[in-house]
């Protein structure tokens, strides 16, 4: 058996408000819009008696990163914020340096609520601008302005330690020009992380019903490709080089929380439609959560969790997944924690095409990642070295 240290990607605990005000066209997330107001005293009773099964599941863990995602959690009341990080603080070791990142909108009604998540403990936030340009506010759905943004990012500047915010581009119409121009902007704002995501149009959305119906007009492929090519070039320029696939930071400033994921370590995942990867004794967990916001109170009412789904994860299954996440870092992987996980060794002959090729480079003694030219195939990079 590989030692502790091999396999260890760290801890969080991601925990999901399912509301939102309005539903962007684009999303695809578990996120419902209620018309009446949400009882927040039910809904945080619920999420302390679920952090308190998964604590059970994971006694003697020390939580380095919390995530408040969404839906919007910046919908949430602060005291609501507040009793959730009381009920982990209460369950875990905390580690000293935790980062505790929370999702919010740029809406001027939350700003204000900013000071009550900043002393409930949250110390980074992560706004969702998507755009600094109006005419594209609107086509992407969401409630603010461009100015709203802005006032929004000052004040979560003026409030919190840290914080990122998220971008969409290669949107409809969008130029690279524009584009350049924007993201410049953006560097300019953002204090020391970007999240920046490519257009993409997901099944079940109105956009796919739009695009479909041939009324949404997307950038073509080999255009995508040069905003994605400009996007790491102009913020690598300006000190905020990716370090995975979509994020951007200013070195040290990395989302500590995400890099769980991609790092493959453990995390709980409490509240509608979450996940988590847990490894208990010497098995390896997947876990989901009811999505229904109104049914999975209920199942924790009556059971104390809304987990439908607690799978144990074979070795070929552990070794795809920590392939198909560490190669999205640039810090890449070690082969050896694939193997603690695989409990096999990577196919030399597959590994050495890659290399050939471009798609994967060695970046150290027995360390590898993904290319520029590897990321825009990285599904079949993964599947080829998996193999």
């Amino acid at each position: 058996m590989t030692s502790h240290a091999t396999r260890d990607g760290g801890f969080g605990i991601y925990v999901h408000w399912p509301f939102c005000a309005a539903k962007c066209p684009y999303c695809d997330f578990n996120s419902h819009v209620r018309h009446q107001p949400v009882d927040q005293l039910r809904y945080t009773a619920a999420f302390e008696r679920e952090l308190a099964h998964f604590a059970e599941l994971t006694r003697g863990k020390t939580v380095e990163s919390v995530f408040l995602g969404g839906g919007t959690p910046s919908l949430m009341d602060p005291k609501t914020v507040e009793r959730i990080l009381e009920t982990i603080a209460k369950n875990w070791s905390i580690d000293a340096n935790v980062e505790i990142s929370m999702e919010a909108n740029p809406s001027s009604v939350e700003a204000e609520r900013f000071k009550g998540y900043r002393s409930a403990g949250v110390n980074r936030v992560s706004l969702g601008v998507q755009s600094l340009i109006d005419r594209d506010l609107k086509l992407l759905g969401r409630l603010h302005d461009a100015q709203t943004a802005r006032a929004a990012i000052e004040t979560a500047r003026a409030t919190f330690p840290r914080l990122s915010f998220d971008m969409i581009y290669a949107r409809p119409g969008q130029t690279p020009e524009g584009w350049a121009e924007e993201l410049n902007e953006a560097i300019a704002l953002a204090a020391d992380h970007l999240s920046l995501y490519q257009l993409t149009i997901e099944e079940g959305t109105p956009f796919h019903t739009l695009y479909h119906a041939g009324k949404l007009k997307m950038p073509d492929p080999d255009l995508g490709a040069v905003f994605y090519e400009l996007t790491q070039d102009v913020t690598a320029d300006a000190g905020m080089p990716a370090y995975e696939v979509s994020n951007h930071a200013r070195p040290g400033a990395e989302c500590r929380h995400n890099l769980v994921y991609w790092r493959y370590g453990d995390y709980v995942g409490v509240g509608p439609g979450a996940h988590g990867r847990l490894t208990v004794g010497v098995n390896r967990l997947a876990t989901s959560i009811e999505r229904h916001p109104e049914t999975w109170l209920e199942n924790v009412e009556q059971h104390g969790h809304g987990m439908i789904e607690n799978m144990g994860l074979n070795e070929e299954e552990q070794g795809d997944e920590f392939l198909l996440m560490g190669l999205r870092l640039t810090e890449g992987i070690d082969l050896s924690r694939y193997e603690s996980f695989s409990h096999r060794s990577v196919d030399q002959r597959r590994l050495n095409a890659l290399l050939e090729h471009g798609m994967i480079e060695e970046i150290g003694e027995n360390r590898v990642r993904a290319t520029r030219e590897g990321f825009f195939v990285l599904d079949a990079v993964v599947a080829d070295l998996a193999a």
